[in-house]
Protein backbone atom coordinates (compact mmCIF):
# COMPACT_ATOMS: atom_id res chain seq x y z
CA UNK A 1 0.00 0.00 0.00
CA UNK A 2 1.40 3.17 -1.06
CA UNK A 3 2.15 5.27 2.27
CA UNK A 4 2.17 9.06 2.36
CA UNK A 5 5.75 10.76 3.49
CA UNK A 6 5.43 10.42 7.26
CA UNK A 7 6.61 13.81 8.22
CA UNK A 8 3.98 15.69 5.45
CA UNK A 9 1.33 13.56 6.93
CA UNK A 10 1.78 14.67 10.01
CA UNK A 11 1.87 18.52 9.82
CA UNK A 12 -1.14 20.21 9.80
CA UNK A 13 -2.55 21.55 6.43
CA UNK A 14 -2.94 25.48 7.88
CA UNK A 15 0.72 25.06 7.95
CA UNK A 16 1.30 23.47 4.31
CA UNK A 17 4.05 25.00 2.55
CA UNK A 18 4.27 23.24 -0.94
CA UNK A 19 0.90 22.04 -2.39
CA UNK A 20 2.00 19.37 -5.39
CA UNK A 21 -1.02 19.18 -7.91
CA UNK A 22 -0.57 16.07 -9.63
CA UNK A 23 -2.06 15.18 -12.63
CA UNK A 24 -5.72 13.06 -12.22
CA UNK A 25 -5.28 11.67 -15.80
CA UNK A 26 -1.94 10.44 -14.72
CA UNK A 27 -2.63 7.91 -11.94
CA UNK A 28 0.85 5.97 -11.80
CA UNK A 29 1.79 9.81 -10.74
CA UNK A 30 -0.12 9.65 -7.34
CA UNK A 31 2.33 7.41 -5.33
CA UNK A 32 5.33 9.44 -6.02
CA UNK A 33 3.23 12.51 -5.40
CA UNK A 34 2.12 11.44 -2.24
CA UNK A 35 6.02 9.76 -1.39
CA UNK A 36 7.80 13.38 -2.10
CA UNK A 37 8.59 15.99 0.26
CA UNK A 38 5.40 18.06 -0.86
CA UNK A 39 3.79 19.18 1.99
CA UNK A 40 0.12 18.34 0.61
CA UNK A 41 -0.24 16.86 -2.10
CA UNK A 42 -3.98 17.90 -4.74
CA UNK A 43 -5.33 15.65 -7.46
CA UNK A 44 -5.86 17.43 -9.97
CA UNK A 45 -8.93 17.22 -12.18
CA UNK A 46 -9.38 20.60 -13.34
CA UNK A 47 -6.69 22.76 -15.58
CA UNK A 48 -4.54 19.13 -16.04
CA UNK A 49 -7.35 16.83 -17.36
CA UNK A 50 -9.12 17.93 -21.36
CA UNK A 51 -12.74 18.12 -21.11
CA UNK A 52 -12.32 14.67 -22.83
CA UNK A 53 -11.13 12.82 -19.84
CA UNK A 54 -12.81 14.49 -17.00
CA UNK A 55 -14.95 11.23 -16.34
CA UNK A 56 -11.65 9.20 -16.65
CA UNK A 57 -9.62 11.43 -14.07
CA UNK A 58 -12.55 11.59 -12.04
CA UNK A 59 -12.88 7.52 -11.95
CA UNK A 60 -8.99 7.79 -10.76
CA UNK A 61 -9.11 10.05 -7.99
CA UNK A 62 -12.60 7.92 -6.81
CA UNK A 63 -10.20 4.59 -6.93
CA UNK A 64 -7.26 6.13 -5.17
CA UNK A 65 -8.78 7.58 -1.91
CA UNK A 66 -10.54 4.94 -1.67
CA UNK A 67 -7.80 2.40 -2.09
CA UNK A 68 -5.67 3.56 1.07
CA UNK A 69 -4.62 7.19 -0.52
CA UNK A 70 -4.94 10.58 1.64
CA UNK A 71 -4.93 13.62 -0.77
CA UNK A 72 -6.73 16.82 -1.64
CA UNK A 73 -8.32 17.32 -4.71
CA UNK A 74 -8.55 20.14 -7.17
CA UNK A 75 -12.24 20.15 -8.33
CA UNK A 76 -14.04 22.61 -11.22
CA UNK A 77 -15.30 25.38 -11.02
CA UNK A 78 -18.61 26.13 -10.00
CA UNK A 79 -20.07 27.41 -13.52
CA UNK A 80 -18.19 24.13 -15.07
CA UNK A 81 -20.86 21.16 -15.74
CA UNK A 82 -17.80 19.13 -13.93
CA UNK A 83 -18.36 20.79 -10.25
CA UNK A 84 -21.78 18.91 -9.46
CA UNK A 85 -20.26 15.31 -10.43
CA UNK A 86 -16.89 16.18 -8.96
CA UNK A 87 -18.82 16.95 -5.65
CA UNK A 88 -20.79 13.87 -5.93
CA UNK A 89 -18.37 11.08 -6.71
CA UNK A 90 -15.87 12.83 -4.00
CA UNK A 91 -18.63 13.08 -1.32
CA UNK A 92 -18.44 9.29 -0.08
CA UNK A 93 -14.78 8.78 -0.85
CA UNK A 94 -12.60 7.84 2.48
CA UNK A 95 -9.43 9.66 1.65
CA UNK A 96 -10.30 12.82 0.78
CA UNK A 97 -8.68 15.69 2.61
CA UNK A 98 -9.99 18.40 1.06
CA UNK A 99 -10.86 20.68 -2.08
CA UNK A 100 -9.19 23.72 -3.97
CA UNK A 101 -12.25 25.36 -5.82
CA UNK A 102 -11.10 26.52 -9.27
CA UNK A 103 -12.32 29.85 -10.46
CA UNK A 104 -13.54 30.93 -7.20
CA UNK A 105 -15.32 34.35 -7.84
CA UNK A 106 -18.49 34.28 -5.14
CA UNK A 107 -18.17 33.74 -1.28
CA UNK A 108 -21.51 31.50 -2.11
CA UNK A 109 -19.35 29.64 -4.40
CA UNK A 110 -17.33 28.28 -1.48
CA UNK A 111 -20.18 27.52 0.56
CA UNK A 112 -22.36 25.80 -1.51
CA UNK A 113 -19.34 23.69 -2.42
CA UNK A 114 -18.80 23.09 1.71
CA UNK A 115 -22.74 22.12 1.70
CA UNK A 116 -22.18 19.16 -1.00
CA UNK A 117 -19.39 17.52 1.17
CA UNK A 118 -19.08 15.87 3.82
CA UNK A 119 -19.84 18.14 7.17
CA UNK A 120 -16.48 19.68 7.65
CA UNK A 121 -14.75 19.29 4.95
CA UNK A 122 -11.92 22.57 4.09
CA UNK A 123 -12.43 24.00 1.28
CA UNK A 124 -9.33 26.35 -0.71
CA UNK A 125 -10.82 28.91 -2.39
CA UNK A 126 -8.37 29.51 -6.04
CA UNK A 127 -8.70 32.87 -6.82
CA UNK A 128 -7.64 33.14 -10.44
CA UNK A 129 -9.60 36.41 -12.30
CA UNK A 130 -9.70 39.92 -11.28
CA UNK A 131 -13.67 39.48 -10.06
CA UNK A 132 -12.47 36.84 -7.61
CA UNK A 133 -9.60 39.25 -6.24
CA UNK A 134 -11.77 42.34 -5.98
CA UNK A 135 -14.37 39.90 -3.56
CA UNK A 136 -10.99 38.01 -2.09
CA UNK A 137 -12.32 39.39 1.49
CA UNK A 138 -15.60 38.20 1.13
CA UNK A 139 -14.70 34.69 0.02
CA UNK A 140 -11.75 34.67 3.02
CA UNK A 141 -14.89 35.25 5.39
CA UNK A 142 -17.05 32.78 3.69
CA UNK A 143 -18.25 30.07 5.82
CA UNK A 144 -16.33 26.38 4.29
CA UNK A 145 -12.99 28.93 3.55
CA UNK A 146 -10.00 27.41 4.84
CA UNK A 147 -7.47 28.98 2.71
CA UNK A 148 -7.02 31.18 -0.11
CA UNK A 149 -5.05 30.03 -2.99
CA UNK A 150 -3.34 32.53 -5.85
CA UNK A 151 -3.91 31.11 -9.65
CA UNK A 152 -1.40 33.38 -10.88
CA UNK A 153 -1.13 32.18 -14.47
CA UNK A 154 -4.89 32.31 -14.75
CA UNK A 155 -4.74 35.68 -13.05
CA UNK A 156 -2.51 36.85 -15.30
CA UNK A 157 -3.95 36.16 -18.45
CA UNK A 158 -7.67 37.38 -17.04
CA UNK A 159 -6.02 40.67 -16.45
CA UNK A 160 -3.29 41.27 -19.03
CA UNK A 161 -0.28 41.72 -16.02
CA UNK A 162 3.01 40.38 -16.63
CA UNK A 163 4.46 38.17 -14.01
CA UNK A 164 7.12 40.64 -13.03
CA UNK A 165 7.03 40.47 -8.73
CA UNK A 166 6.15 44.62 -8.91
CA UNK A 167 3.54 43.83 -11.46
CA UNK A 168 1.89 41.01 -9.22
CA UNK A 169 2.76 42.65 -5.86
CA UNK A 170 -0.49 44.00 -5.28
CA UNK A 171 -3.03 41.20 -6.11
CA UNK A 172 -0.66 38.80 -3.65
CA UNK A 173 -1.12 41.75 -0.71
CA UNK A 174 -5.11 41.58 -1.26
CA UNK A 175 -4.94 37.97 -0.45
CA UNK A 176 -2.41 38.22 2.39
CA UNK A 177 -4.74 41.23 4.04
CA UNK A 178 -8.31 38.90 2.87
CA UNK A 179 -7.06 36.15 4.82
CA UNK A 180 -5.85 37.84 8.06
CA UNK A 181 -9.29 39.76 7.89
CA UNK A 182 -10.96 36.35 7.37
CA UNK A 183 -8.84 34.77 9.77
CA UNK A 184 -7.30 32.16 7.84
CA UNK A 185 -4.01 30.72 7.66
CA UNK A 186 -1.61 31.91 5.40
CA UNK A 187 -2.58 32.52 1.65
CA UNK A 188 -1.26 29.96 -0.77
CA UNK A 189 1.10 31.56 -3.94
CA UNK A 190 0.99 30.12 -7.26
CA UNK A 191 3.65 27.82 -9.25
CA UNK A 192 6.68 28.30 -10.10
CA UNK A 193 7.90 27.45 -13.95
CA UNK A 194 7.48 23.27 -14.21
CA UNK A 195 11.10 23.03 -15.15
CA UNK A 196 12.54 25.37 -13.25
CA UNK A 197 15.34 24.70 -11.43
CA UNK A 198 15.69 24.66 -7.47
CA UNK A 199 17.99 28.23 -7.23
CA UNK A 200 14.76 29.71 -9.44
CA UNK A 201 12.24 27.74 -7.30
CA UNK A 202 14.33 29.22 -3.83
CA UNK A 203 14.39 32.87 -5.32
CA UNK A 204 11.25 33.34 -6.40
CA UNK A 205 9.44 31.60 -3.31
CA UNK A 206 11.63 34.15 -1.31
CA UNK A 207 9.03 36.84 -3.00
CA UNK A 208 6.56 34.82 -1.99
CA UNK A 209 7.33 34.69 1.52
CA UNK A 210 8.24 38.41 1.30
CA UNK A 211 4.73 39.25 0.19
CA UNK A 212 3.86 37.75 3.26
CA UNK A 213 2.10 34.25 1.73
CA UNK A 214 2.81 31.16 3.94
CA UNK A 215 2.46 28.25 0.77
CA UNK A 216 3.19 27.69 -3.05
CA UNK A 217 1.39 25.52 -5.46
CA UNK A 218 4.25 22.87 -7.37
CA UNK A 219 3.40 21.28 -10.79
CA UNK A 220 6.71 19.26 -9.74
CA UNK A 221 7.44 17.14 -7.21
CA UNK A 222 11.31 17.80 -7.70
CA UNK A 223 10.36 21.69 -6.22
CA UNK A 224 8.78 20.56 -3.04
CA UNK A 225 11.65 20.80 -1.07
CA UNK A 226 12.94 24.16 -2.61
CA UNK A 227 9.57 25.72 -1.52
CA UNK A 228 9.29 24.18 1.86
CA UNK A 229 13.16 25.87 2.46
CA UNK A 230 12.19 28.82 1.41
CA UNK A 231 9.31 29.07 3.03
CA UNK A 232 10.60 27.85 6.64
CA UNK A 233 12.31 30.60 8.88
CA UNK A 234 15.98 30.67 8.10
CA UNK A 235 19.12 29.36 10.55
CA UNK A 236 19.47 33.40 11.48
CA UNK A 237 15.78 33.49 12.37
CA UNK A 238 15.86 30.59 13.92
CA UNK A 239 18.73 31.58 16.31
CA UNK A 240 17.35 35.05 16.84
CA UNK A 241 14.41 33.26 18.04
CA UNK A 242 15.89 31.26 20.68
CA UNK A 243 18.17 33.76 22.21
CA UNK A 244 15.18 36.56 22.58
CA UNK A 245 13.17 33.59 23.82
CA UNK A 246 15.84 32.43 26.23
CA UNK A 247 16.46 36.37 27.34
CA UNK A 248 13.06 36.93 27.63
CA UNK A 249 12.86 33.33 30.26
CA UNK A 250 15.94 34.47 31.96
CA UNK A 251 14.54 38.05 32.72
CA UNK A 252 14.90 40.30 30.30
CA UNK A 253 13.20 43.57 30.82
CA UNK A 254 11.05 45.48 28.87
CA UNK A 255 13.23 48.24 26.76
CA UNK A 256 10.78 49.90 24.62
CA UNK A 257 7.42 48.92 22.29
CA UNK A 258 8.83 46.97 20.53
CA UNK A 259 9.70 44.34 23.23
CA UNK A 260 6.44 42.78 23.20
CA UNK A 261 6.00 42.37 19.27
CA UNK A 262 9.00 41.10 18.77
CA UNK A 263 8.77 38.57 21.73
CA UNK A 264 5.47 37.55 19.72
CA UNK A 265 7.52 37.07 16.74
CA UNK A 266 9.99 34.62 18.31
CA UNK A 267 7.72 32.61 19.50
CA UNK A 268 5.92 32.12 15.76
CA UNK A 269 9.62 31.24 14.45
CA UNK A 270 10.03 28.51 17.21
CA UNK A 271 6.85 27.73 16.96
CA UNK A 272 7.14 27.34 13.27
CA UNK A 273 10.56 25.66 13.48
CA UNK A 274 9.58 23.12 15.52
CA UNK A 275 6.02 21.83 13.86
CA UNK A 276 8.72 22.06 10.01
CA UNK A 277 11.50 19.87 12.17
CA UNK A 278 14.21 22.41 12.05
CA UNK A 279 15.60 22.36 15.44
CA UNK A 280 18.22 19.62 14.12
CA UNK A 281 18.39 20.67 10.49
Amino acid sequence: MPLRNRRAAALPAKLSRSWLLVNAAKPEDFAPGLASEADSVLFDMEAAVPAGKKDEARANVVEALNGGMSAWVRINGIDTDDWQPDLEALSGTEGLRGVMLALAEEPEQVTLTAMRLPAGTPVIALIETAAGLDNATAVAKAPGTFRLAFGTNDFRKDTGISDDPMAMAYARSRLVIASRVGKLPGAIDGPPGAADENPAVIESSRITQSMGMTGRLCLNRAQAESINLALSPSEDEVSWAVDMLQAHQAGASVGDGSYLPRLARAQKIADLADSYGLWNA
